[in-house]
């Protein structure tokens, strides 16, 4: 009568609150078995963990040497990266993994595999030589409590590749099959080209294979833009569009976007607009990453649980194929050969498309080691979850994800660094007079009285506002705007900028204003940082007086 009772004792369901738990629950339910069970791991990426799931989104970072990749993400973040350094000559020679941390530091690679909160464990298996060349740079950077980056080493070309990448060969690492790990688990791929040099080495030409197959997750940056003039730009334009369709072999066309990235003024500047314009985009594009992140989670889980069903349906057809007893060495050397027509005929047979199937070469190469009477056949349910999973499972995660979006709308995404530039003052799209929401609070409460470093070069500056004929004593946003783009400083920097000058937050700017923003302008200019707040020094005497009057 237990034994009765206990049969049929029903299970209480599993209640599924965000589409990230779901996932999990369905890749350990009904995924993994099947990866397990036809050794998935042994020809594909290694089985994913909890990290995988939970660890908000990354941008991986790809070029060859001195495209400006470690000057871009800089740029993005407005801070330096600890260990890192920039120069003409190829400088980064480790994947570097930008991430926030209240604490700034760098972690070493073998350290950084044995943390289960970082996504990074089952790199293991490239050794220690690529270990010794993987770190993770922490700071405590506004733009990294959204997203992490991945820069990655620079590619070499040409005469350099011949000369120098012999060492590459014998690091003892598969550098294309690293880029292609972290290309299936980021959501962002950003493949960076200089307007100076196209040319795709045969290095380059095998990293840009191992993103293939997450062409979704791939926008092209035509950076150093500025170095050229228009005319040539346009034919830069062209050859490099020329050379990506042949790269990447498909009809879609991939976005490249158009412009300099650093936050140094433009040389040539007749094309600053474009530049404007082609950085709100891409910036809006990583701004969006979090809102589409689960989105995106689940749709990478889709295309492995498809590439995990024909990986099944080719194992258990090899098992098929081998004799039982004799010539088993001639047979599996004749189905190896023969698996491009083994792959058309589990295509026709099981209806699966093309594009599902992996590189037939690569598998065939894979082959080459492995024992083929260990292989397993068909398992009847565990292929029926996995057709479970793909034609009902993930249709019941839908309504939530919509739901999250929902929700997700009214959040800003990716705050802070470059990205808090292009949204100030007139400098913000749809804002020409730049009204912030700050309620006219200044910066640099409790001030003494400390000497304006301003003061001794006010009277140059004073020059200049009234010549630009203020009114009431007042510049608008729109003419200051007109008067900072004249040093080809990027909006960006200029936004950041007016924000740290417009300290009443009246979308204007008054004589000792106008004065600040020259002076960080200038220190812009000798190549100095801009702080994130306006330290006391720098709060111009009017607003200290107005600031103690308030109070």
């Amino acid at each position: 009568m237990s034994r009765w009772g206990r049969k049929n004792v029903k299970k209480t369901p599993e209640v599924i609150r965000t589409v990230t738990e779901g996932l999990k629950s369905l890749y350990r339910k009904k995924l993994l078995p099947l990866e397990q069970y036809y050794g998935f791991h042994d020809f594909h990426s290694p089985s994913l963990e909890e990290a995988d799931f939970d660890n908000k989104p990354m941008v991986l970072v790809v070029g060859q040497y001195s495209t400006g990749k470690t000057t871009f993400i800089q740029y993005l973040l407005e801070q330096d990266i600890p260990g890192s350094r920039v120069g003409p000559e190829p400088t980064t020679d480790c994947f570097t993994a930008i991430m926030h941390g209240e604490v700034e530091g760098v972690i070493p690679g073998n350290a950084l595999i044995v943390d289960p909160n970082k996504p990074f464990r089952k790199l293991n298996p490239f050794g220690n030589t690529f270990l010794n060349r993987f770190q993770c740079a922490q700071i405590p950077n506004q733009v990294l409590e959204s997203i992490s980056i991945i820069d990655t080493p620079g590619i070499l070309s040409g005469a350099k590749q011949r000369v120098s990448r012999g060492e590459r060969s014998t690091k003892g690492y598969d550098f294309p099959a690293v880029l292609r790990w972290f290309a299936e688990r980021v959501d962002r791929i950003i493949l960076l080209f200089d307007a100076h040099k196209l040319e795709i080495s045969d290095e380059f030409s095998e990293a840009i294979g191992a993103l293939k197959g997450n062409e979704d997750k791939l926008r092209v940056v035509l950076n150093k833009a500025d170095m050229v003039d228009t005319q040539q730009l346009m034919r830069v334009y062209g050859a490099l569009m020329w050379s990506l369709g042949k790269v990447f072999n498909t009809p879609e066309v991939l976005r490249v976007y158009i412009g300099s990235f650093w936050a140094e003024p433009l040389l040539v500047a007749d094309n600053r607009k474009l530049f404007e314009l082609e950085e709100e985009d891409l910036f809006a594009d990583i701004q969006n990453l979090p809102r589409n992140s689960a989105l995106r989670k689940l749709n990478d889980l889709v295309k492995r649980a498809r590439l995990v069903r024909v990986h099944a349906h080719i194992i258990s057809h090899l098992k098929q194929e081998m004799p039982s007893v004799f010539r088993k060495d001639n047979k599996k050397k004749t189905l190896i050969y023969q698996l491009p027509v083994i792959f058309s005929k589990i295509q026709l047979q099981h209806h699966i498309s093309p594009g599902d199937f992996p590189d037939c070469t690569k598998m065939q190469e894979q082959l080459l080691v492995h024992d083929f009477t260990k292989f397993k056949t068909l398992k009847p349910t565990l292929m029926a979850a996995l057709d479970e999973l793909l034609s009902s499972d993930i249709a019941t995660l839908m309504p939530l994800l919509r739901q999250e979006e929902l929700e997700n709308n009214d959040q800003m995404g990716v705050q802070g660094g470059a990205f808090l530039g292009t949204r100030a003052g007139p400098f913000m799209e749809g804002d020409p007079f730049g009204v912030l929401e700050n309620g006219g609070e200044s910066h640099g409460e409790g001030e003494g009285e400390e000497d304006w470093v301003v003061t001794k070069d006010k009277a140059k500056y004073d020059e200049i506002f009234y010549n630009l004929a203020p009114n009431e004593g007042k510049l608008s946003g729109t003419k200051a705007k007109d008067w900072m783009v004249s040093t080809r400083l990027p909006n960006s920097v200029l936004g950041r900028i007016w924000k740290l000058s417009d300290v009443d937050r009246d979308g204007m700017l008054d004589a000792e204003e106008f004065a600040l923003a020259s002076h960080l302008i200038e220190v812009k200019l000798e190549g100095h940082g801009l702080p994130p707040e306006l330290p006391s020094r720098l709060v111009p005497p009017s607003k200290r007086r107005q600031k103690g009057s308030d109070a």
